[in-house]
């Protein structure tokens, strides 16, 4: 029989933040990370969360890799998308007959876990928040988002709801036979956020000023999805039929007025791509996100030209070769107007 534990396999913005809902939820969670001075101050301290209401601990177990429980059941994966599958390898043979992985993960990382764990044991999840670790045992949260759950290998099922159940002390995510959808919109939108790491601004700001790079990129994205047949899902404030190719220009400029409006309002203003160039100094999970994108658009015969340039620009400034300068958003406006 399953054991009703959850396992947070990275305790970061996300794997932390999940965590201490399923938590306060009284649903019984661990955590495991990698980071020996953040398991350290969790341990000391508990997990403590920032929200706009106050600060909320989780004084839950909290395990290095060398540590760890050798038998797990229910694993959220919440670990940055390019140490997917080391992490799903460290799993598999920890995982049980009827446990799961699911991905609380940005990008599409669950063909990588599939094939460590099984598509049966894999659950697709879309997650949408808006939180940073600020330091050691300190997740700083600034508002919920939203998220939706369903099977990898299609439907949904009583372990999904179950899990959506669990997770009520966060929200109400939405169990559907379709995240990909959702996963889809979210990288056409977290392109617009990763080009908002290109110049040291809000991402409010940026998206204003820069409609024509983030409607490009959003649209090559989305040119990538239709040819792959995916059926986009809007969520929160992102409406992504207003930034496929072609969409209506008066309902496109409408959308992005409502989603800086949106962007304004929580207390997260930077993208997490930011805050790994600018303050952790580590390299981000752009590359892992979106070169599938770019080979899958190769494959289609289509061409991305913005996104290319959005991940080599990144890859600049991960290499410390080049410098955060609104020049460089200039510069995709002016290669979204010449397509």
């Amino acid at each position: 029989m399953i054991d009703s534990t959850y396992t947070v396999v990275g305790a970061g913005a996300i794997g932390g933040t999940l965590a201490a809902h399923l938590h306060a939820q009284g649903v019984p969670v661990q955590l495991v990370d990698a980071d020996a001075n953040h398991v350290a101050a969790i341990r000391e301290n508990g997990l403590r969360i920032k929200t706009p209401s106050g600060v909320m601990v989780a004084d839950v177990p909290v395990y290095g890799l060398a540590d760890a429980p050798e038998h797990l059941d229910r694993v959220l994966l919440a670990v940055k998308a390019q140490a997917t599958d080391s992490a799903a390898a460290w799993i598999a043979p920890r995982l049980s007959a009827d446990g799961y992985v699911a991905s609380m993960q940005n990008g599409l990382n669950e063909a990588t876990i599939a094939a460590r764990v099984g598509a049966h044991r894999t659950v697709i999840a879309f997650v949408d928040l808006f939180a940073d670790v600020i330091e050691p045992g300190v997740i700083n949260d600034g508002g919920s988002g939203a998220m939706a759950l369903g099977e990898y290998s299609g439907g949904t099922s009583d372990r999904v709801r179950q899990l959506a159940q669990d997770l009520g002390h966060w929200g109400t995510p939405t169990v559907s036979g379709n995240v990909a959808g959702f996963l889809w919109a979210k990288l056409g939108f977290g392109a617009m956020l990763t080009a908002t790491a290109l110049a040291d601004a809000d991402m409010s700001e940026l998206i204003d000023r820069h409609r024509p790079a983030m409607n490009g990129l959003a649209a090559e994205v989305f040119d990538v999805a239709a040819a792959e047949g995916i059926r986009l899902e809007g969520f929160d404030a992102f409406d992504p039929s207003s930034y496929i190719r072609g969409a209506d220009p008066v309902r496109n400029s409408e959308a992005t007025d409502d989603l800086v409006k949106w962007l304004s309002t929580p207390a997260k203003t930077r993208s997490g791509i930011w805050r790994d160039i600018a303050v952790r100094k580590r390299p981000t999970e752009v590359p892992t996100q979106y070169e599938p994108v770019i080979a899958m658009a190769a494959k289609h015969g289509l061409q991305v030209p913005l996104l290319e340039e959005l991940v080599s620009a990144i890859r600049r400034l991960e290499a410390g070769s080049d410098s955060m300068d609104e020049e460089h958003l200039f510069d995709l406006d002016r290669k979204a107007a010449a397509r």
